[in-house]
């Protein structure tokens, strides 16, 4: 299943694709909810009234899709460094080249860029960067769960574009504020269920700058795993439902090149995910 959460008539609703990949509203179903964080909680209860009445909502005509969550009900939780030829092409400026354990930062979101959204252009960042990533979202509560289990837990994946102040990240010497300014977080297009996704572990995963393709590889060269990642997190802390875990990201982003290729202002940047989608932004001045 894929769905969305689209902008009508300046009101959002939750939307889902149906067979003619046409967007339906759960309202237009009769199924009541607040937003996707409720749909998240209680989908496994809803699921069966969506595929029974999904044939009778009405299909969008004029609708703006929008991140699929558009506000997180915590900090999305990142991998970092979770790709080799990531951690190979960045050793110069921090080397993780011996760690031996999973690089764990959050992300503060007020609210995820939309798709087709803008990453502002901000007058103190000069090296602004790009790194495409497979968004996990969580469907219920894990605390100390095996790595076994964690499948059972995954509600869906996205799209993730962590954008990164490389400028900000070295002057504080941690990751938190150059990955958390306003506008860093485009995501989407959709979340696609678990179930459609299959082996997370086996999905393409691209970048492209103004067309050109600067990262390529396969969710399987992930050093963590999506489910070793929620287990190990899981233990000692509750992962609420709707908990957003961004997996890392691969080799090829801007600060990887000699010399560096930072985003500039009228970029257009494209994170592809197979199975998922494409993500678009433009780089430029709010």
């Amino acid at each position: 299943m894929r769905l969305y959460t689209v902008e009508v008539n300046s009101n959002e609703y939750v939307a889902v694709e149906n067979k003619d990949k046409k967007l339906v509203t759960l309202d237009s179903m009769g199924i009541k909810i607040s937003d996707i964080n409720e749909l998240i909680k209680r989908f496994d209860k809803l699921r069966g009234e969506i595929d029974k009445n999904i044939s009778i909502g009405r299909e969008l005509e004029n609708y703006r899709v929008l991140a699929p969550i558009p506000v997180p009900q915590q900090d999305i939780i990142c991998l970092g460094v979770n790709y080799k030829e990531h951690i190979d092409e960045t050793a110069d400026v921090v080397d993780f080249t011996k760690k031996q354990d999973s690089v764990y930062f959050s992300k503060r979101v007020n609210r995820c860029n939309d798709p087709d959204g803008t990453i502002p252009v901000y007058d103190f960042v000069d090296s602004l960067d790009y790194e495409v990533e497979l968004g996990v979202i969580l469907k219920i509560d894990a605390f100390q769960i095996s790595t076994e289990e964690a499948a059972d837990y995954i509600f869906g994946y996205t799209i993730i574009n962590d954008v990164s102040a490389r400028n900000i990240q070295l002057k504080h010497q941690q990751w938190y504020r150059g990955k958390s300014l306003d506008g860093y977080t485009p995501m989407g297009p959709c979340i696609v269920t678990a179930d459609e996704i299959g082996d997370a572990h086996n999905l393409s995963i691209e970048c492209f700058v103004n067309d050109e393709k600067r990262q390529s590889s396969n969710t399987a060269c992930m050093i963590t795993t999506v489910e070793e990642a929620i287990s190990e997190l899981s233990q000692g802390m509750t992962l609420k439902a709707g908990t957003v875990i961004a997996t890392g990201t691969p080799g090829g982003v801007g600060m990887g090149f000699n010399p560096p290729k930072f985003l500039q202002q009228g970029d257009i940047v494209k994170c592809c995910i197979e199975k998922i989608g494409e993500l678009v932004s433009k780089v430029d001045k709010l």
